[in-house]
């Protein structure tokens, strides 16, 4: 049944802090405009990449919550260095290479987690935080670099990112080769692991997805070898990203090489669990390397462990969607019902960690048998709702939460950790009915239910095809907001920073339109 859903028109137009657009247009004839500070109203910029899995890439955002303007993890390194590289709240730009965690000081870990991959072994699914149901705190540097790696340093490689109060979002794509990843980082109780998350993650993913390669690679030699001495099967060479056969252009960069989708081979499962397997592991690493950094710099900044991050991470790779989230973000598909009616309807990629969760809510309660309050006025330890997330190490470390002074301390942490690391996942091959993925923090699922926010979303493409969805639902969020408060869009936005998380979560919505017919929007707002 189709919802039905008023669509309101803001009173003005909603001002943004930046904007951002990526296209594939031929670039002598269209550029970005780098000055731009609002979504752009103008004509959707179209895919050229006929096998393309996404076609553009638009952003904006509105902070309103207080937070500080860079972050101090890794004695401010990340804030001051590395995130103003990576950032460009005006436009998408290429990058010439990726950014390098090098300088972090990281080098005492006696860890190296990339080893199982080099060693060509599959990455297990879970375990890389917790061994036997302990939290192990094992300080791990970052990764061994291998160099030159297309997911960050191709020549077609272009990132855009920012900040909208405590949360951070992230976009990178290669429009040649038809890949997008986006990130959504919704920081509480302070920026620092959603800024470190911003600077760091990338990279990492980008080292484990060539691990992947170079298993591949070695597979592939083993295969061909033997191949070559039973002269039975022929030998077949192993394409590299994307939607286009770009191996020699590739291998000249030192691009990551992974099975094509346009040469009509299919992705194996392994394969599929192979990259699945990589954002896991990436996250698992900055999850152990924030904590480090936080542990060493705790005595200083005791804040620092009350600080944490949601995590949604999408990647699209052809007709493959890989998601992965810990926390209560979402992704949400909007798909046709099949009826040939026009109608669509809501499938949510995600799932929601926190103690509203009936699963969730249980599972804390069964790995606490000997705590009498694990759950307090609907929170952990009377703290916090979400039961995953990367930081937050007071109710992680027992030592961590002995930093905290008076009120903040919590009493009774009978049996740490209360919030877990094992982020969901899940791949999703995208069909010809599926329209567009709606990736948001949860202050839009505050107001508007998964149903709601796909109705809206697709009935202003609908009527909007140079509109921008994301920007569009941002404005009905500030209407919404307005009118459960009993005011005016004004004197909603007139409220100081700060004053206004009374009356309403900072929100990241990113709408990626799928395939290469349409276009996609992204817009990040803090409210």
């Amino acid at each position: 049944m189709k919802l039905s859903v008023e669509i309101a028109d803001p009173a003005s137009e909603l001002s943004v802090s930046f904007g951002y657009q990526c296209s594939t247009l031929d670039h002598d004839n269209f550029s970005v405009q780098p000055d731009q500070s609002e979504f752009s109203r103008g004509s959707p910029i179209q895919n050229t990449n006929r096998n393309g899995s996404f076609s553009c890439l638009s952003g904006a955002a509105l902070s309103a919550n207080a937070t500080l303007a860079n972050t101090n993890i890794g004695n401010g390194l990340i804030g001051e260095e590395i995130l103003p590289v990576l950032d460009s709240p005006k436009s998408f730009r290429r990058m010439s290479s990726s950014p390098s965690l090098s300088r972090l000081d990281l080098s005492s870990s006696p860890s190296q987690t990339c080893m199982p991959i080099l060693a060509g072994s599959v990455p297990t699914r879970t375990g890389f935080l917790y061994e036997n149901g302990n939290a192990t705190w094992k300080p791990m540097s970052a990764p061994m670099r291998v160099e030159s790696c297309s997911f960050l340093s191709g020549m077609d490689v272009q990132m855009a990112g920012g900040a909208a109060g405590e949360d951070r979002v992230q976009a990178v794509c290669s429009e040649e080769n038809g890949w997008l990843f986006c990130g959504v980082y919704d920081g509480f109780n302070g920026r620092d692991a959603a800024d470190f998350l911003a600077g760091t993650l990338i990279e990492n993913i980008g080292f484990y997805l060539q691990a992947l390669e170079w298993r591949m690679r070695k597979e592939q030699d083993a295969s061909n070898l033997t191949s070559n001495e039973d002269e039975t099967i022929p030998s077949k060479s192993l394409p590299t990203i994307g939607c286009h056969d770009h191996s020699s252009a590739s291998q000249r960069k030192g691009g990551i090489v992974l099975p094509n989708c346009s040469s009509g081979e299919v992705l194996t499962e392994s394969f599929r669990l192979g990259v699945m397997d990589c954002l896991i592991r990436a996250l698992a690493q900055a999850e152990t390397d924030f904590m480090y950094m936080v542990e060493q710099e705790m005595d200083d900044r005791p804040d620092l462990v009350s600080v944490g991050s949601c995590v949604l991470l999408v990647l699209l790779h052809g007709k493959d969607l890989y998601v992965l989230n810990l926390g209560d973000s979402r992704a949400v598909l909007c798909t046709s019902d099949n009826t040939g009616s026009g109608l669509v309807k809501a499938i949510q990629l995600t799932e929601t960690h926190t103690v509203d969760n009936e699963t969730e809510c249980s599972k804390v309660i069964a790995d606490h048998p000997d705590d009498p309050s694990p759950i307090v006025r609907g929170r952990l330890k009377g703290k916090l709702r979400v039961t995953r997330a990367l930081g937050v190490g007071y109710l992680k470390k027992r030592e961590m939460n002995d930093a905290l002074m008076g009120i903040l301390r919590v009493r009774n942490l009978c049996s740490p950790p209360y919030v877990y690391t094992v982020p969901f996942t899940k791949n999703h091959r995208v069909l010809e009915d599926d329209q567009f993925v709606i990736v948001g923090s949860d202050g839009l699922f505050d107001f508007f239910s998964n149903d709601e926010v796909v109705q809206i979303a697709h009935a202003f493409i609908q009527e909007n095809p140079f509109g921008d969805p994301a920007k569009y639902l941002v404005e009905q969020l500030v209407l919404r907001a307005a009118e459960s408060a009993g005011f005016s869009t004004e004197e909603l936005m007139s409220i100081p920073v700060g004053r206004r998380r009374k009356y309403h979560d900072d929100v990241t919505i990113i709408v990626i339109i799928l395939g290469n017919k349409q276009r996609t929007s992204t817009a990040s707002t803090s409210l």
